[in-house]
């Protein structure tokens, strides 16, 4: 059995218009819903031995304040990329638990094509900033991965869990 935790990065702050996309930071509410996702990974029980992360910064301040006890694997590829750059980097995994942090539109695409049938959430579809996707796959290696095989065991907002608006 794998379990993949497939989290959208944190919101990220628009400010500071001289800044790459790729440089951008996270804002108050995206640091603020980072913090909280990592409380939520520990309570739940999710302990990643493996992490696969987008090289750009909010990815890695929403990684960094998980607070977990691993470093992150940079993952150049993953900035902004499609689901099938997120299947192949997966499919190489090592991890038993592994969490990958990407970006939208790609992050929605690779979690709707992963699971055998949606959770029943309103926001799954659109994935937003920090939506974070926990399921399971009855796999011994994560290279026979195939998509539309996942069991989505739970999913889960920052809204829900800093009451934030």
């Amino acid at each position: 059995m794998k379990r993949l935790i497939l989290m959208r990065h944190a919101k990220s702050d628009w400010d500071d218009p001289a800044l790459s996309d790729h440089d951008r930071p996270l804002n108050k509410r995206g640091r603020r819903a980072a913090t909280a996702l990592g409380h939520w990974l520990r309570a739940a029980g999710l302990h990643p031995d493996q992490v696969l992360c987008s090289s750009a910064a909010r990815t890695q301040e929403t990684c960094a304040r998980l607070a977990l006890p691993l470093e992150p694997e940079r993952h150049p590829a993953l900035y902004l990329a499609e689901a099938p750059v997120m299947l192949r980097i997966l499919r190489a995994a090592q991890g038993d638990t592994v969490l990958m942090i990407g970006h939208n539109p790609g992050i929605a695409e690779f979690a709707a094509r992963l699971i055998a049938s949606p959770p029943a959430h309103d926001r799954f579809d659109d994935y937003p900033t920090g939506a974070t996707l926990v399921a399971e796959f009855d796999i011994g290696d994560w290279h026979d991965l195939a998509p539309g095989t996942g069991t989505a065991r739970q999913f889960v907002i920052p809204r829900e869990l800093t009451g934030e608006s």
